[in-house]
């Protein structure tokens, strides 16, 4: 195995196919975090459920993705990147033909916790593929941003593709992943080894994670269906408590915990996850709230609301490489700031619109989410990979990615329970917008500690002993933690 690592890497032909594989792998799962929005009420139509039923197609995927997505990683440096990938890619593309097939609504949920496992796994190995093809930094940043690009158009396509897909039968939204997937694994057929070690793997904090986002996530959509004070709400909810205070505890106890509390201490690290956490709930929480918005009280078909997105999608595509630019020459944390104040400005122009505005009117209040979006998290990612030693890139950049899932999941069910007990829909919708813009100012005052630069975090320190100098790996307290 030793041996065709160097030819890997030295190989760009095979540098070329690991990162086609690997923006295709990321380019599914992104999609299908936002692509199902669109087909909700087609779902609902056919299957039924109602709104609770609905969250549950959304969260189900995203539940599975945040609560594995910190120990998938070293799944792929146990296997190596390459088998996590095709293991993973299989999952979700079997998964996929299930949710495609399926006959209720309650197969379609399972399937979609299946396709967020695999989504999992996939996920930190696509990015491991490119990391381990490109050894010169230049090449591996470009690659880098590359692979980052399928996550940006997958996003972009997500509502369009959602209602042109719909337009012949929901179900073509999960079909659809079917040769995308397999293309991705004749790609990875070509691509010598991935090197492979054993690491650690916490199976406490992860069972403890799990349980607490699922029930965090049950309490809020039955909260919304049977009330907050439904004995089983009131049960989850208290579970959810427990299950993250045993989280804390196995983590600050574990000789290799999952997330190291000293780490999320940091505010170079805690800081970027709020940042990350509020960008979904501002940006997939939207998505949810206007689709059955637009289909159910305004009546316009799947492609309709597709295009009413469409502004705000293609800046999200365009923005994305220029705005990480931007970053590098003036700092993160102006843009982030800005983007996300913009962001809670665009859905403060939501509320303000009258329900008589027409549709156009609406896409062309969703072009400040789409302008904030780019301006924010492409700088936060870089922040948070910039203040860590080397050796710590990964875990902070899953506790990143961990907190943008987590964010899209919360705000779902949030918002579900909300539209359930309005009133109206206009008036759950109205409520959901102010919380949603609410989360978004709290991170742009939070992202203010970061303004005032901390001291660099190096990879290596010298230690003088007895007049001699010596230098180590930085070890992990050196995080900033004012």
């Amino acid at each position: 195995m030793t041996d065709t690592v160097p030819r890997l890497r030295s190989d760009s032909s095979h540098q070329r196919l690991a990162l086609a594989a690997a923006l295709l792998g990321f380019f599914v799962v992104t999609l299908d975090a936002l692509v199902v929005s669109v087909a909700l009420p087609s779902i609902s139509r056919d299957l039924g459920g109602g709104i609770t039923g609905l969250q549950w197609v959304v969260d189900s995927y995203t539940l599975m993705f945040a609560t594995l997505l910190l120990a998938s990683g070293a799944l792929a440096d146990r296997v190596g990147a390459d088998r996590a990938f095709a293991a993973g890619i299989a999952l979700f593309v079997a998964a996929s033909v299930a949710c495609g097939l399926a006959p209720t609504l309650e197969v379609l949920i399972l399937g979609r916790f299946i396709q967020g496992a695999g989504a999992a796994i996939l996920m930190p190995a696509s990015l491991a593929l490119v990391r381990h093809a490109y050894v010169d930094p230049r090449h591996r940043a470009r690659a880098i941003a590359i692979w980052a690009m399928g996550g940006a158009v997958a996003s972009a396509a997500g509502p369009l593709a959602g209602g042109l897909a719909t337009l012949a039968s929901w179900r073509l939204i999960f079909v659809i992943n079917v040769p995308v997937g397999v293309l991705a694994l004749l790609l990875l057929m070509r691509v010598l080894g991935s090197p492979r070690r054993k690491v650690p793997f916490d199976l406490a904090g992860q069972v403890a994670a799990i349980v607490a986002m699922a029930a965090l996530t049950y309490g809020l959509i039955e909260g919304g269906a049977a009330g907050f004070a439904a004995p089983q709400v009131v049960a989850a909810l208290a579970l959810a408590v427990a299950a993250i205070l045993a989280f804390l505890v196995t983590e600050s106890r574990a000789a290799d915990p999952m997330v190291s509390l000293d780490r999320l201490r940091s505010r170079s690290v805690a800081i970027p996850a709020a940042v990350g956490f509020a960008f979904m709930v501002g940006f997939y929480g939207v998505v949810f709230l206007l689709s059955l918005y637009f289909q159910q009280d305004r009546g316009l078909t799947p492609l309709e609301t597709g295009l009413a997105f469409l502004p705000m999608s293609v800046l999200v595509a365009v923005l994305n490489p220029p705005a990480a630019r931007l970053a590098e020459r003036i700092g993160a944390w102006a843009p982030v700031t800005s983007g996300l104040l913009l962001m809670a400005a665009g859905l403060s122009g939501l509320l303000l619109a009258t329900p008589a505005a027409p549709t156009w009117v609406l896409a062309v209040l969703l072009i400040p989410v789409g302008l904030g979006g780019p301006l924010a998290m492409p700088a936060a990612t870089a922040h948070i990979l910039d203040s860590v030693p080397a050796h710590l890139a990964g875990p902070a950049s899953g506790v990143l990615n961990t907190s943008r899932q987590l964010g899209g999941a919360i705000a779902i069910a949030a918002f579900g329970a909300l539209l359930s007990h309005s009133p109206s829909f206009v008036d759950g919708l109205h409520t959901s917008l102010i919380l949603g813009a609410l989360v978004l100012v709290a991170a742009a005052i939070a992202t203010l500690k970061l303004w005032t630069p901390a001291a660099p975090v190096r990879d290596s320190i010298d230690v003088i002993d007895h007049g001699h100098r010596t230098t180590v790996p930085a070890p992990d307290l050196q995080l900033e933690v004012a």
